[in-house]
């Protein structure tokens, strides 16, 4: 696999120009309407007007043609408002409608050539908007991951939060093109949100001034009052191995006890990334299998040359870890390497490629799923926690960047939780516990995916 693959990032992060088969991620815009009613069948149509890879009507499927050319004729002729019905946005909602009959639901995806474009920019490490990953569950819009440092994370909003409004127009039930589409914009432009927290039931409304973020990709300071590093990886994009290797260079140089891995609100990214970025903790083993349409299994090895086989590390976990970087937490877990920590992440387990199409669109199809070293398949189920520690719904993940200027007193009352609980088992194992959390955790874990993998 080359270094073009890509897990799963969904509608912010990623990106491609589309010249070469890609792993990928998406994103939006109109009428909801078109949706409804053209949903799957105008889309061959449209795919074959365009030359999708096609450049024919298949034998097989020509009343299947006639039966949208039907539908997409009824309605530029006979809708009610003709000024609303625009034939590429037909097109386009057709083509998205097609790929969500694929039971693929906010991984498979359509990206019109402006999501694209954002896509791009945040693969050079820049983007405009509000920072939010975002992903379809059901017919709701679910807030994947804030980035870090963006207006999203600073205004509170949080992994499984659920967009109900958007500048006061409902958008439950909407395709996430769309939705996207209505909240991303030039740097210095608003755009207001209304969010329900399903933990709690409550609704809040939020102003948010869309900006130019920088993605920091690899951060980390030792924790105050510690002998410990706390290790920030915000997304998987091309480098970030090289980044982490000299991070945990230097905390090998200053002679730092253990690390705590940082993955919550990971997006995830290249998988290529993910396969470097375990692999420095690793000395063999696989990083992942990758399975095909024929159910054959293709293994990723850990890669030689890690610089942290033996430092003892803690990895943090949440609703927000996706994709690459559930490989991450997966593949430590299984090697009995590392104790995660925090809550269930999100549960992508395919392998995207991406198909462009001629108006400089493209077609986001999941050809492989991915499992574990161990082999247990996480697509919708996601990867549990050896200790399940959520994130009070009040409080605010620290970073590392936050504290550089804090005291080993306000860490122990920042009401991070989970990074709280990481920071004692580290500390255990670290001072030689005889039969430390991160093993214990890790075998009795083990049991639990085998029979869940008998199970499914």
């Amino acid at each position: 696999m080359g270094p073009e693959e890509v897990l799963g990032m969904e509608p912010n992060p990623t990106g491609h120009d589309g010249s070469k088969a890609v792993r990928e991620r998406a994103r939006g815009w109109p009428h909801r309407l078109f949706y409804v009613t053209v949903g799957l069948l105008a889309g061959v149509l449209t795919a074959c007007m365009w030359g999708l890879r096609l450049n024919a009507v298949p034998p097989d499927a020509a009343s299947d043609f006639r039966l949208m050319a039907e539908a997409w004729n009824t309605i530029r002729r006979e809708y009610v408002d003709p000024a609303a019905v625009h034939p590429t946005h037909l097109a386009w909602g057709a083509i998205s409608g097609m790929v969500g009959t694929l039971n693929d639901t906010g991984h498979s995806r359509f990206l019109t050539p402006d999501m694209r474009r954002i896509e791009r920019a945040a693969r050079r490490g820049t983007l405009e908007g509000i920072g939010a990953e975002i992903r379809s569950k059901g017919d709701q819009i679910t807030i994947v991951a804030p980035l870090d440092n963006s207006p999203a994370q600073q205004a509170g909003l949080r992994p499984g939060d659920v967009i109900l409004k958007v500048d006061g127009a409902m958008v439950s039930g909407l395709p996430v093109d769309e939705v996207v589409g209505r909240i991303v914009g030039r740097a210095n432009t608003p755009v207001n949100l209304s969010v329900l927290t399903p933990s709690t039931g409550e609704t809040r409304a939020f102003h948010l001034v869309r900006r130019r973020i920088a993605l920091h990709r690899v951060t980390w300071h030792r924790l105050p009052g510690t002998a410990l590093a706390h290790v920030r990886v915000a997304q998987f994009a091309k480098g970030v191995t090289a980044d982490l290797r000299d991070a945990l260079l230097a905390i090998r140089g200053a002679g730092l006890a253990g690390a705590i891995l940082d993955l919550r609100g990971d997006p995830g990214g290249l998988l290529e990334e993910a396969v470097g970025v375990a692999s420095q903790f690793l000395t063999d083993g696989n990083v992942v299998l990758e399975k095909d349409a024929a159910g054959k299994l293709h293994a990723m090895p850990v890669r030689p040359g890690g610089v942290a086989p033996n430092l003892p590390v803690v990895v943090l976990i949440d609703q927000g870890t996706a994709s690459a970087s559930e490989i991450v937490a997966a593949a430590l877990h299984d090697a009995h390497r590392a104790c995660l920590i925090g809550e269930t992440t999100f549960g992508t387990g395919t392998i995207l490629q991406s198909f462009p199409l001629s108006d400089g669109s493209a077609l986001l199809l999941a050809v492989a799923e991915w499992l574990t070293p161990a082999g247990h398949l996480l697509w919708h189920q996601g990867v549990q926690p050896d200790i399940a520690v959520p994130l009070p719904p009040d409080a605010v993940p620290l970073l590392p960047a936050t504290e550089q200027g804090m005291t080993a007193a306000q860490v122990r009352l920042s009401r991070d939780a989970p990074l709280l609980r990481a920071l004692t088992v580290l500390t255990q194992t670290a001072q030689g516990d005889p039969n430390p959390p991160i093993q214990r955790s890790a075998h009795r874990s083990l049991a639990v995916g085998i029979t869940l993998r008998k199970m499914g």
